[in-house]
């Protein structure tokens, strides 16, 4: 399935372009890179400017992705994307199956 802006928070990050558009580190807005590796509550962003490899933290942040199909770009709140990148896509099945089911409590 392709990535889209309505599914983006449940796909791969690794590979995508990024830019940092506002953070809480203000030493990291407007820096733009690769995102090379994924953690629970970090990027690791190729920077193309200083040619190395930044931790950015998730949580306090606002992303801007570029969809390598459509050039389309994302806008996304670091705090949508907190937890291991395995466990967002559970996350939406669990919440896709309790919908169909419909729990009671």
């Amino acid at each position: 399935m392709p990535r889209t802006k309505d599914n983006i928070l449940f796909h791969e990050l690794i590979g995508l372009k990024v830019k940092i558009v506002s953070h809480l580190d203000p030493t990291l807005v407007n820096r733009e890179g690769i995102v090379v590796d994924e953690t629970m509550y970090m990027l690791k962003v190729f920077d193309d400017q200083r040619k190395r490899v930044i931790m950015v933290p998730k949580h306090g942040g606002i992303f801007s992705f570029v969809l390598p199909e459509s050039g389309e770009e994302v806008i996304i709140n670091g705090a949508q994307i907190i937890g291991r990148p395995e466990d967002r896509l559970k996350k939406i099945k669990f919440i896709k199956f309790r919908k169909k089911v419909k729990v009671k409590s």
